[in-house]
């Protein structure tokens, strides 16, 4: 049986609560103090009182939002108290900087996973297994269909067409925070040693990643260049930007985007996407089940996604487990 965390800990439809600190993960609306798992914007929004989160993370906020001030860096592993509660950050495996939140109180260890994968990401620390009482899952991808195939074989078979397309440049539509990022050093691992093209909104966070750390190669500006210049060249753009007239300056794009969603082909061609690319920086339904099996919970809370399966599948396996239902979570493009 699971410890009895209700005094110290709340799950509220709009987000986690610790009421003894005063303090929400996550939160959708400005709070005194919060602490976040990373930088997408249905996680970190601005203007909390504090902010505590990884530095990366803080990082990233502060490129989104502008200047958050308040912000209490932690390294990962590092140990902090908030209320009476011990607060640590563990790498999620989702974009720089992702954590999952481990929390500790009168014996009982819950830990909060935010947005997670399992897996290899160059760009990002990979996901670290926290033992804990229990366990608060993302369910994004919580269906036993999708199981997302290898992320260097839809590398592979982006360049693939791209070679076999002469006179035509390969544009990719790829979120500009984690997604982008990862398909560029995905594209680098696949041999493309080439320039990598960028949209102006992919620009700053590709500068924010190569400044801690992370190699991306030569990445140039598409701005200002003639389409003849970009033929036989790859391009890397938001998803908003593949049909607006921003595209309509490259030369005969092969049209990709590269999302775990690519997997429902319906979603494809309301995009209007000719190639697309099943990677996600969510985990699959084998990567959260396989987590829930390495973790062992003695019980498991879903924040938002497909939450009945995973909860029908944590009964199979001698797992308690309910469904928050949290409200503005979004299926982004990652």
């Amino acid at each position: 049986m699971a410890p009895d965390v209700h005094g110290w800990l709340k799950a509220e439809p709009r987000g986690i609560y610790l009421p003894v600190a005063d303090a929400w993960i996550d939160p959708q609306h400005p709070v005194a103090r919060a602490i976040v798992t990373h930088g997408h914007s249905d996680h970190a929004r601005g203007g909390h009182g504090e902010i505590w989160a990884t530095p990366e993370t803080l990082a990233i906020m502060a490129a989104r939002y502008g200047p958050q001030p308040g912000g209490v860096a932690l390294a990962y592993g590092e140990k902090a108290g908030i209320g009476g509660v011990g607060v640590s950050l563990h790498p999620a495996g989702h974009v720089l900087g992702s954590a999952q939140v481990r929390l500790e109180r009168d014996g009982a260890v819950v830990v909060v996973s935010g947005d997670y994968k399992r897996a290899a990401d160059p760009t990002c620390a990979p996901f670290e297994v926290v033992p804990c009482d229990i366990f608060i899952t993302e369910a994004t991808f919580g269906l036993p269909v999708f199981v997302h195939p290898c992320a260097a074989d839809e590398i592979a078979r982006a360049l693939a067409r791209l070679r076999a397309s002469p006179g035509r440049c390969l544009l990719i539509g790829a979120y500009a925070l984690g997604k982008a990022q990862r398909v560029i050093a995905l594209l680098r691992e696949g041999g493309w040693e080439r320039p990598i093209y960028l949209h102006g909104a992919v620009e700053k966070l590709c500068a924010l990643y190569q400044a801690h750390g992370v190699d991306l190669g030569d990445l140039r500006p598409v701005a200002g260049l003639k389409a003849d210049a970009l033929v036989g060249e790859v391009v890397l753009a938001p998803p908003s930007a593949l049909q607006d007239r921003w595209s309509r300056r490259l030369p005969d794009p092969i049209t990709a985007m590269a999302s775990g969603w690519m997997m429902v082909r319906a979603r494809a061609r309301q995009r209007g996407v000719e190639l697309p690319l099943v990677i996600s920086d969510h985990a699959g339904w084998d990567e959260l089940t396989r987590t829930l099996l390495e973790v062992r919970p003695k019980e498991v809370w879903v924040t938002h996604g497909r939450d009945d399966a995973l909860v029908h599948w944590c009964g199979l396996h001698q797992m308690k487990a309910r469904a928050l239902h949290l409200v503005g979570r979004e299926d982004e493009d990652d």
